[in-house]
């Protein structure tokens, strides 16, 4: 089917949920969208560019999901959080670990995937305290050259041949810009943990563009691209500082007069707090092809301490488009003007379309979902998923009060923080009602569903210094269970109404990312380490296992060669939520762990730690040939 035909359909069907004709409803993205990868295969973090995370993989249904059992699995060898998910490409899946980022490749073709080849990047140990919330990895990207990338905690990005796993190239981000010397790797406080993304623009230069972490070292946030085949850089775009180095040109949002003017990157700053101000791109990253427009967000100011740095902190806390081959801004917006409340805004940007238009949904740590134009950047619905109150709504699933309107929140400042008094009863907390764990969207049921956190906080501000290479947090903050004492839910989405549809309420945070599949399933993760499987439409959990660890790694599925439908999830407990158990922080301290092991401390009770990945499948696989007697 053309794709723009194919756009209209999805758009069309997403907006008639009741009724849908199975065959239609269950298109996936193809093409150009999945570098023309085969339907049974998982080419890049998303499955596709748009990380809708949905499969047209059918054979596991509502109807046969409780026959789903363990057929293989695997250890990674290392025991830190482990985030993100495989890829399988041409027979071979692709694992990559926590610290020190191993990569494997394993043989799908023979029993038990045994191992291809392994590759250990050399790093130094003295990253590992400069990582903020554990020394998770957020996984691989993919070329059709035949190259697998990955970034480095210690702030470097490699390219392996996907057949031998040999080291091709290693890079380092440039350490001078015009705002003078750059962070660029651990020593000053730049750390690297997300996936990166290979592009191939629309004049055909190939790409892979990588982020940065560092946000609570003070270092400032930024996208870079460099040549997919040789590593050399091709240009670099700032989350702050002037026009010039956030290659803005123009107006950034002309829907939204607060986000109008020259060089807003510096002017919303006091003095030169731009130069520290984070920003930083630890995230997801989403491509259309057809726009060529790359989407992805951009983190918290530093520091967490509001006081010192009086403004709206542009462009911390933005959605961005941009062009892959320039990396121009198209457009950006802004969710959480002067952060107060550390909102990370890195979440996942899902591509979608409805009823013609070209849609983003983007559910944020602020507990804001939001329905955008992805063509200018202009809010559509912006409602509550969660019970906020640090701005005005009137609850869950209802607007939050000018995000439409004016493109600004309106604050509560009941709930707002400073250095002058402990704020108190805050919702949602600092680790947001969603983190990491991306969501995933179904064109069955037109539906978004939504791993969540259900916690709130109190939070301090307190002066900090900055110092190259140490912490620059600036507040204490105490986390705990939010209204109802759970401290997680599983939600079912309606992104043109901004409505929920169904819950799961969870003990632990439901911190592990989701699966959709075009056999009406629905396929999260929990903390505990149960992998559940959902019925889309209802909600009723038709299958649960155990794994070995607690789960913070997204579920996907692929086809195995022997034409069964399989699905993977690495478990692995850590991350934020899990730090405590993943660096062996004790409960004692409720602001220890930057406040998780307040809501967080009990979770040694349900998981140790431990990297593994374990594959499910609807039959046992063959017994291995034997040559004993």
């Amino acid at each position: 089917m053309h794709h723009r035909t194919h756009s209209w359909l999805v758009g069309l069907l997403a907006g008639a949920v009741i009724g849908l004709p199975p065959a239609a409803a269950q298109q996936a993205r193809s093409g150009a969208w999945t570098l023309n990868g085969k339907e049974g295969e998982w080419t890049m973090t998303g499955r596709d560019y748009s990380l809708q995370r949905f499969s047209p993989l059918k054979q596991i249904t509502t109807a046969n999901v409780a026959e789903l059992r363990p057929i293989w699995s695997f250890s990674t060898g290392t025991l830190r959080g482990h985030e993100g998910n495989p890829l399988v490409i041409n027979n071979v899946m692709y694992v990559h670990t926590s610290f020190p980022n191993i990569v494997y490749a394993l043989d799908l073709t023979k029993p038990g995937a045994p191992q291809i080849w392994k590759y250990v990047p050399n790093q130094s140990p003295d990253a590992i305290p400069i990582a903020c919330c554990d020394l998770v990895n957020r996984g691989l990207a993919y070329s059709p050259s035949g190259k697998v990338y990955i970034e480095l905690l210690q702030g470097q990005l490699v390219a392996l041949d996907a057949k031998t796993g040999k080291e091709l190239w290693k890079v380092t981000h440039p350490d001078k810009s015009g705002a003078g010397d750059e962070a660029v790797g651990y020593k000053q406080g730049a750390t690297m943990t997300n996936a990166p993304i290979y592009i191939k623009t629309k004049s055909g230069k190939e790409v892979v563009i990588f982020g940065i972490s560092g946000g609570e070292f003070g270092v400032r946030g930024r996208v870079t691209a460099v040549d997919a085949n040789s590593g050399q850089h091709l240009w670099t775009a700032y989350s702050t500082g002037p026009d010039t180095e956030t290659l803005i040109d123009g107006d950034v949002n002309a829907n939204y007069p607060s986000m109008k003017g020259k060089d807003l990157g510096v002017s919303t700053w006091q003095g030169d707090e731009w130069k520290r101000g984070g920003g930083t791109t630890w995230g997801w990253y989403s491509y259309d092809p057809d726009l060529g427009y790359f989407y992805y967000s951009t983190g918290n100011p530093g520091t967490w301490n509001p006081d010192q740095r009086p403004g709206d902190n542009k462009w911390s806390m933005t959605i961005f488009a941009r062009d892959p081959d320039t990396g121009h801004a198209k457009w950006g917006y802004q969710m959480t003007p002067h952060d107060e409340w550390d909102y990370d805004g890195v979440n996942e940007n899902v591509l979608f379309e409805n009823g013609g238009k070209k849609l983003l949904a983007h559910f944020d740590r602020n507990g804001i979902g939001y329905t955008i134009d992805r063509t200018n950047g202009k809010v559509l619905v912006g409602n509550a998923y969660g019970p906020i109150n640090w701005a005005k709504s009137g609850g869950t699933g209802t607007p939050v009060e000018g995000v439409v309107a004016t493109g600004v929140p309106v604050k509560d400042p009941k709930y707002g923080t400073s250095s002058k008094k402990n704020g108190e009863g805050i919702c949602p907390a600092a680790i947001g009602f969603k983190d990491q764990q991306p969501s995933a969207y179904s064109p069955v049921t037109g539906m978004f569903y939504v791993p969540t956190n259900h916690i709130c906080m109190d939070y301090e501000g307190v002066e900090v210094k900055y110092t190259a290479g140490q912490p620059y947090v600036g507040a204490i903050v105490r986390m705990f269970p939010g209204p109802g004492g759970h401290r997680g839910r599983f939600i079912s989405w309606d992104p043109m109404k901004g409505k929920v549809n169904w819950e799961i309420k969870e003990n632990l945070a439901a911190y592990g990312g989701a699966l959709t599949t075009a056999g009406g399933l629905v396929f999260y993760g929990t903390m505990e380490g149960w992998l559940k499987a959902v019925d889309q439409k209802t909600g009723k959990v038709l299958w649960q296992f155990k794994t070995p660890s607690g789960i913070i790694g997204n579920p996907m599925t692929y086809t195995a060669p022997d034409g069964s439908q399989d699905i993977a999830v690495l478990s692995g407990i850590g991350g934020w939520a899990g730090i405590g158990v993943a660096a062996g922080i004790g409960a004692e301290d409720p602001t220890a762990g930057l406040g998780a092991l307040g809501a967080f401390g009990d979770a040694g009770q349900f998981s140790t730690q431990g990297g593994v990945m374990t594959v499910f499948g609807l039959k046992n696989p063959p017994l291995p040939s034997s040559s004993g007697k």
